[in-house]
């Protein structure tokens, strides 16, 4: 038997965490590590005590035909970056990692081009958490390190979108 590699281990964690997802378009699951230790955890869903959209039916952002990257406000999930970031203290997440899975809700196919919307990125940022890591697929992943997303920083060009 072959070990699994640290990254894989915490991106399997992270793809663990989305099942706890409840958007009918895409699920995502997000940890936090620091100095080797999971720091926090955090899956897409709407905020606690309000409905869900796998309990109302309905994505609204899909029923509006809304591009993925854009017009989160209408969407009525909080974001599994988000929730793993509000789950820990900065002093936690200071020089963290990110570790980031997406799955497609209907076909279960990993998110292709998986990235942190511009939303999660500035709180990202903020967190104090050096780099991201998102899975391509079982095995393959990408590291983002978040000074990239200072530098080239897509909200003066008004890009949206991933």
């Amino acid at each position: 038997m072959t070990r699994t590699d640290k990254i894989n281990y915490y991106l399997d964690i992270a793809e663990t965490v989305a099942e706890r997802g409840t958007c009918l378009r895409r699920n995502f699951g997000a940890i936090i590590v620091s100095n080797d230790e999971i720091v926090s955890t955090g899956y897409n869903g709407a905020p606690r005590g309000r409905v869900n959209c796998i309990d109302t039916g309905v994505c609204i952002r899909e029923k509006l035909q809304i591009p993925r990257g854009e017009r989160y406000e209408v969407c009525r999930s909080v974001h599994a970056e988000a929730n793993a970031i509000i789950s820990a203290s900065r002093k936690e997440m200071l020089g963290s990692t990110l570790y980031l899975v997406g799955k497609e809700a209907t076909s279960g196919a990993y998110v292709e081009n998986p990235s942190s919307c511009s939303m999660c990125k500035r709180q990202i940022i903020n967190a104090g958490i050096l780099q991201v890591i998102v899975r391509l697929d079982k095995t393959r992943y990408s590291v983002i390190p978040v000074n990239d997303w200072i530098e080239n920083d897509e909200s003066l060009l008004g890009r949206f979108g991933y």
